[in-house]
């Protein structure tokens, strides 16, 4: 369908949705369709890894708070654990994971929720999310090392937020942190606008002051030249870096 005219990502929605995710009956579906998918491309190379689950416990406000079960976590926590089992029973050969992004601290597992400690157990890889900036990223890395796994930052880069290329692709270039930013070309997710669009949407005119997400605009010239700068350089660094081992 079409976005609606100036808000964020307005065109996404859950799998599975409020009403599969409270219906235990929907559960021999969800397994067919996740043992479909991975088993589909188990072997495929161009699959780095598989994100099991994006945020589970996110309550999603304001998009869909309001029809979200209050009971999420509780549903969504013995469906996590079979998430996983499924995922390997269905012979995936890339490494499973599901990111963090919630909690203040994850250097201990007691510092964890249950549904955290299941996404640290569970996980081949570590991957979190980070909408913060170069101190909080550091952080975020620091707390994650313990547990002796590669790490993966699966969503950061929010301008608005303070989430930036220039704070957080260093940091994670120091630590040998994999980073995947959010967004690419301004366009139909219109997620150039920001988060609270959702509460007044970006029309009339209305532009926000700054880009949330994207690199380039329509027509392919950068939104920041000097980010795209960046993003070279430090990209030429790391493959440097990996190839003197």
């Amino acid at each position: 369908r079409a976005p609606k005219p100036g808000v964020h990502n307005s065109g996404w929605v859950q799998g599975p949705g409020a009403k599969a995710l409270a219906d235990p009956s929907q559960a021999a579906r969800l397994e067919a369709y996740l043992k479909g998918v991975v088993g589909a491309f188990a072997n495929d190379t161009r699959v780095l890894a598989w994100d099991v689950w994006n945020e589970p416990d996110n309550m999603n406000d304001p998009a869909y708070v309001k029809v979200e079960p209050r009971n999420k976590v509780d549903l969504v926590l013995p469906l996590l654990k079979q998430s996983f089992a499924w995922a390997r029973a269905a012979g995936a050969t890339q490494p499973l994971t599901s990111g963090l992004w919630k909690s203040p601290d994850w250097s201990k597992l007691e510092k964890l929720t249950p549904l955290e400690r299941v996404q640290i157990e569970e996980s081949d890889v570590i991957s979190f999310h980070n909408y913060e900036g170069a101190d909080s990223f550091r952080a975020r890395i620091v707390s994650l090392q313990g547990y002796k796994r590669p790490i993966l930052c699966t969503e950061y880069m929010a301008r608005g937020n303070n989430s930036t290329f220039e704070g957080s692709l260093p940091v994670a270039l120091e630590y040998g942190v994999a980073a995947i930013n959010w967004g690419l070309v301004q366009g139909k997710t219109q997620t150039h606008l920001p988060w609270d669009s959702w509460r007044q949407a970006y029309t009339g005119g209305r532009e926000p002051k700054i880009w949330f997400h994207e690199v380039f605009r329509t027509d392919g010239a950068p939104y920041r030249p000097e980010e795209t700068k960046l993003i070279r350089m430090l990209t030429d660094k790391a493959k440097a870096k990996k190839k003197a081992g």
